[in-house]
C-alpha cells in the first residue's frame, strides 16, 4: 500500500500592514508622542507645532515679515558661535519640551547636546530638554509667541526668550528671573545675554536688516547709539 502523502503546512496569512496615522490638523489636542508620530508620516509638511497640547499649523511664510528676518536672526547666532565649539545652534528644529509641548522655534542657541546637560538628543535624533536661548520671528503669529509659547518655554526653564515682532518693528528679549519672564531695557540700543558672554543685539542693525553693524556689534558690545 503506497504511503500516504502529508500535505505541506498551510502558510500563514501575513499581517496585514498597520493603518497610517491621522492626517495632522490644526486644533487637534494631542500628546507630544502621537502628535510626533503624525508628523513623521507627513513629510510635505515642514512646519507644524504642539503648545500646551494644542497643534498649530503654520500659514504661508511671507519674505518680508518672516523669511528675511529668520535669516538675520541665523546670521547673528551664527556669527557668535563660529569660534565657541561648546556651542549649537539649531534652526526651525523641533524642540520636546514636555508631555504637552513640541515647538519648533526658528532659532535655539544652546550648550551641546549631553546626557545630564540643558539639552540632549534622543534615540530618534530629537532635541530634548530646556534650551539656554530661543529665537522666534513674530509675523502672524504673535498672540501665540508671546502667550501660549511664552508659558511653555518659562515652565520649562528655558533661561532667555528673544521674539522680534516684524509688524510692530520691535524686539522683546526675555530673562528667567525667579521662573518669571523679565523683558530687558535697551541700553544704548542694545541688548545683551546674561547667559553667553558677548551675545549682543544691536537691536537698530536688526530692524534695519544692517548685516555689517549687527556682526559688529558682536564684536564691540559697547557700540550702538
Amino acid at each position: 500500500m503506497a504511503p500516504l502523502l502529508k500535505s505541506p503546512p498551510a502558510r500563514r496569512k501575513a499581517a496585514p500592514p498597520p493603518p497610517p496615522p491621522p492626517e495632522l490638523e490644526a486644533g487637534e489636542r494631542l500628546a507630544s508622542c502621537e502628535f510626533l508620530r503624525r508628523y513623521e508620516a507627513a513629510p510635505a509638511l515642514k512646519k507644524a507645532q504642539l503648545i500646551e497640547g494644542i497643534v498649530h499649523m503654520p500659514s504661508p511664510v511671507r519674505a518680508d515679515a518672516h523669511g528675511k528676518p529668520d535669516h538675520f536672526i541665523q546670521i547673528w547666532l551664527g556669527h557668535y558661535s563660529l569660534t565657541r565649539p561648546e556651542l549649537e545652534v539649531y534652526p526651525n528644529t523641533t524642540l520636546l519640551l514636555d508631555a504637552d509641548n513640541a515647538p519648533q522655534p526658528d532659532a535655539i542657541l544652546c550648550s551641546a547636546p549631553r546626557a545630564g546637560g540643558r539639552v540632549l538628543l534622543n534615540k530618534d535624533g530629537y532635541l530634548c530638554g530646556a534650551p539656554e536661548l530661543v529665537c522666534e520671528v513674530a509675523a502672524s503669529s504673535t498672540s501665540v509667541d508671546l502667550h501660549a509659547k511664552l508659558n511653555a518655554y518659562r515652565r520649562n526653564g528655558v533661561t532667555e526668550y528673544l521674539v522680534w515682532l516684524t509688524r510692530e518693528n520691535e524686539v522683546r528679549w526675555f530673562q528667567l528671573v525667579e521662573q518669571q519672564y523679565v523683558q530687558q531695557k535697551e541700553k544704548a540700543g542694545l541688548l545683551a545675554s546674561a547667559v553667553f558672554p558677548g551675545l549682543v543685539l544691536d537691536v537698530k542693525a536688526l530692524l534695519k536688516f544692517d548685516k555689517a553693524r549687527l556682526i559688529a556689534g558682536l564684536q564691540n558690545p559697547k557700540r550702538g547709539k
